[in-house]
């Protein structure tokens, strides 16, 4: 099954750059990042993306800021709409801080979320305290991101190392592997400090696992979407997407914009009687 615009266009335009997989897909992901959206605009923001978005995650430690009702309510309509949903990473950095990682993921649990994320972006967790984790999330019957990278700009980003982690969390049992590039996109990751992609570090990464489909690669920034759409194909999986470049990015994907059809031109024979004959 391929993707399909929505009628009536799909009776009379397909997608330039074909492929593209409609949901439940298990690459070409989205992944949104929400910083704090009220109900009745992620409900309206819903109705008009849920068909590209796969994942919405709930930034930093922002899930326990909500009070529980509107908390709940919220996961419950990103379900509603086939969006899994799931607490920034940094939340259960917290609980591993304080000794709470067991009763945190419980919760998680609980509130309905679908995933959880696992990342040591601000503090360190040993590589059996990571596979632990992972391993219980599971358990409790929660789906797992990982994710690689500091948020530090000044912490070491060495891709060799860096695919290793990638490699040893897939093996024990993460869906994808995010990585990180906070929501700058700038100096951190694969990218430099103009917000470019450092084509060396990513294609080292690349190299360095055995299914980069797996990966998730952070992307703020629109231009970092092109370039990496342009680079990997409409098929990679990108993450920090703002609500509001959603459909920006579907139709890059499609190649309904410019950055993209330029690449999907096929040659077509126009019959001028036929062309004149639809005209009413």
């Amino acid at each position: 099954m391929t993707y399909q615009l929505h009628s009536p266009w799909n009776e009379l335009l397909r997608p330039p750059w074909e492929g593209r997989q409609p949901k439940p897909r298990f690459n070409g992901l989205t992944m949104v990042i929400d910083k704090g959206m009220d109900l009745v605009t992620t409900e309206h923001w819903l109705s008009l993306t849920a068909d590209c978005v796969d994942f919405i995650k709930l930034g930093f430690g922002t899930a326990p800021l909500y009070p529980a009702e509107q908390l709940v309510k919220k996961i419950s309509l990103a379900k509603s709409y086939g969006v899994d949903i799931y607490p920034g990473g940094t939340l259960l950095e917290v609980a591993v801080l304080q000794g709470k990682i067991g009763e945190f993921l419980a919760l998680v649990k609980e509130l309905g979320f679908t995933y959880v994320e696992v990342s040591a972006g601000t503090i360190d967790i040993s590589p059996s305290q990571r596979r632990q984790i992972i391993t219980q999330a599971h358990t409790l019957g929660l789906g797992v991101l990982t994710e690689v990278g500091k948020k530090d700009i000044e912490a070491p980003f060495e891709p060799k190392a860096v695919a290793r982690q990638i490699e040893d969390d897939l093996a024990t049992g993460a869906y994808r592997v995010i990585v990180e590039a906070r929501e700058s996109g700038r100096g951190i990751g694969i990218y430099d400090n103009s917000g470019h992609i450092r084509s060396d570090v990513l294609e080292a990464i690349l190299d360095g696992v055995t299914h980069p489909e797996s990966i998730i690669w952070e992307a703020p920034q629109v231009s970092q979407q092109k370039e990496l759409l342009i680079k990997l194909g409409h098929s990679v999986n990108l993450g920090n997407i703002q609500p509001g470049d959603v459909l920006a990015l579907e139709a890059t994907r499609l190649g309904i914009r410019s950055d993209t059809l330029k690449f999907n031109i096929e040659e077509v024979t126009f019959s001028v009687e036929a062309e004149t004959a639809a005209v009413p």
